[in-house]
């Protein structure tokens, strides 16, 4: 059998903790920052920690060696 490969576009967006929790880049900071309140925006740094059933997802999908 062939071997299940890693997703290239899911290998740029998500990376996996030590605890093998899915980490990925905040959403809603692309464009329209004008709308949105400055305590939006800053909440939205960094990274977060997605939750389980989307991670199950991501890990069986597109980081099967992840």
């Amino acid at each position: 059998m062939p071997k299940m490969k890693t997703k290239s576009g899911a290998k740029k967006r998500f990376s996996l903790t030590a605890s093998g929790k899915v980490r990925a880049g905040q959403a809603g900071k692309r464009h329209g920052m004008i709308k949105r309140t400055n305590k939006h925006i800053r909440n939205q740094r960094g990274t977060t920690i997605l939750e389980p059933g989307d991670s199950n997802l991501i890990r069986k999908f597109f980081l099967p060696n992840g």
